[in-house]
């Protein structure tokens, strides 16, 4: 089983436009979609079209919304009571794909509830393969939290990934020598923020092929003591670096509609490739392939197996 903790999910609100965004102008949506959202419930979504046993942790009241799409979707959850709507975020697409979030703060979490929190997802991983950490931190949660949730789980055996961003981010790097994920999965401005590189320099030298800072960066998380180093590279596809080594991967044509969960469905085709005891190279193919696949669906869709195109996927070894 894969279970997920979205500490600020979130209902999400995604309008497709008909033309380029244009400040001060009137648009004409040519859909709207609400759904459950969230980075942990995301990659939940994901495992559980695949088939896979997938269980979300998050805080929402019995009476939220976002409990009601879940249930809708068939996605076993387990919430903690929160007196408070979890948060709507906005999400505008427009013809080409390009993408613009609006991302509430979320309501504050006491300590009472972030302490519920993580006894709910400890005693979930007993019976879990992989437990993923996803996502920004709400209002009233301390920025070390996902520190203090790995080593917690650690006893329990399972696999545990992070993805985040900024001060969650930072605080867990800080403490890789006995808080390293089995896996993490960067973007290239995260990688910058975790190694000190330059974002815009990984990301054009990715476009131009050249993937080497970009891994040398992820190796020397791998060298922390980080299992596994996931860097998305958009349209340049991703590499992935561990202590066997270090693969790129280049993603199958697709035309971009929306950008939305693409990270996300990349965590959980890793997860689930290494659930059936593939290789590295083939859980990045898998990651890949899932990501790719929510990149060319219109708004918030999340892919199913069906959608995933693996054979058009190039991975290669790097030395």
């Amino acid at each position: 089983m894969i279970v997920t903790l979205t500490a600020n999910p979130s209902l999400d609100r995604t309008i497709s436009l008909d033309a380029p965004l244009s400040r001060g102008d009137v648009h004409r949506a040519v859909q709207v979609t609400v759904e459950p959202g969230g980075k942990g419930i995301n990659v939940a979504r994901v495992v559980h079209y695949a088939g896979h046993p997938a269980h979300a942790v998050l805080p929402a009241d019995p009476s939220d919304p976002i409990l009601r799409g879940l249930d809708d979707l068939g996605l076993p959850y387990l919430n903690v009571p929160l007196p408070q709507p979890v948060r709507t975020n906005l999400t505008l697409t427009e013809p080409d794909g390009t993408t613009t979030k609006i991302n509430e703060p979320g309501p504050t979490l006491s300590p009472a509830v972030t302490e519920a929190l993580a006894r709910l997802l400890v005693l979930e991983s007993e019976r879990a393969d992989w437990v993923v950490l996803s996502g920004s931190l709400p209002p009233g949660v301390p920025s070390n939290w996902y520190v203090e949730l790995v080593r917690a789980l650690r006893p329990w055996g399972c696999r545990i990934a992070v993805d985040t961003s900024d001060a969650p981010l930072l605080a867990l790097a800080a403490e890789f020598a006995d808080a390293a994920p089995d896996l993490i999965k960067p973007n290239s401005e995260e990688l910058a923020q975790l190694t000190g590189t330059d974002a815009a320099a990984l990301e054009a030298a990715a476009r131009a092929g050249d993937v080497s800072a970009s891994v040398a960066a992820a190796q020397s998380l791998v060298a922390r003591g980080v299992g596994a180093v996931l860097v998305t590279l958009g349209a340049a596809g991703a590499v992935l670096a561990t202590a066997e080594g270090a693969w790129r991967a280049v993603p199958p044509p697709i035309t971009v509609r929306s950008t939305v969960g693409a990270g996300d469905s990349s965590v959980a085709g890793y997860v689930l490739a290494d659930t059936r005891g593939l290789p590295p190279a083939e859980r990045l193919r898998l990651a890949v392939a899932y990501g790719s696949a929510a990149a060319s669906l219109a708004g918030t869709q999340l892919p199913r197996p069906d959608q995933i195109n693996t054979a058009q996927v190039e991975v290669s070894p790097l030395v």
